[in-house]
């Protein structure tokens, strides 16, 4: 019988992303509980994924699994980080948010255009848990300075990917999921929980 884990997201590709790593566990979206979406209010990413996750075990009575990421670029003393959903303002879609941020890097020189996505990643056993397994995931790139491929969400297209010679949007995506920050963070919280239970 595998434990359930409620996941503060309805995405089915994060599902089954998370479920490849988590096999000792069977994630379930929030979805299936009626779950009502949460404001992120928090000031970091660690904040954001525990508002998250209470939230879900809250309304589910099971542990929560919920992550909070973004792209910080340095020439942006780390903007959007923690507003990268909204970069362009509340209710942007992805494209906006990409061209908010290329138009922001115009000006900067290239050899100064770097950046990374981070994701932190929380589980819980309870709402009130008061010790949350935590795990960060660091993926270091570059901003590009157009799009590139097809593959992928967010700022995926304008990420470059140093030791693969590509975006991460060119990146396949089994590809993505085995090196990517939220893949880092996953694991890293995997074997904590495994640590936990042995």
């Amino acid at each position: 019988m595998f434990e359930p884990i409620v996941l503060a997201s309805n995405n089915p590709g994060k599902i089954k992303e998370i479920q490849a790593i988590f096999r000792r566990y069977r994630i379930i979206p929030q979805s299936d509980f009626g779950v009502p979406e949460v404001e992120e209010n928090g000031t970091t990413f660690a904040e954001n994924a525990l508002i998250k996750a209470r939230n879900a075990a809250r309304c589910s009575n099971l542990p929560a699994i919920a992550d909070d990421s973004g792209i910080e670029v340095d020439a942006l003393n780390g903007a959007p980080g923690v507003h990268s959903a909204r970069y362009a303002g509340s209710g942007a879609n992805d494209q906006q948010n990409l061209e908010k941020l290329l138009d922001k890097m115009k000006p900067v020189a290239d050899g100064h255009r770097g950046a990374r996505f981070r994701c932190v990643i929380v589980y819980i056993k309870h709402a009130g848990d008061p010790c949350p397994l935590i795990a960060e995931g660091v993926w270091e790139g570059e901003v590009l300075r157009a799009p590139r491929g097809m593959n992928g969400f967010g700022y995926d297209p304008v990420f470059w990917v140093p030791g693969f010679g590509c975006s991460s949007a060119e990146l396949a995506a089994q590809e993505k999921n085995r090196i990517s920050h939220r893949a880092i963070a996953l694991n890293k919280l995997a074997e904590r929980l495994a640590a936990l239970q042995s």
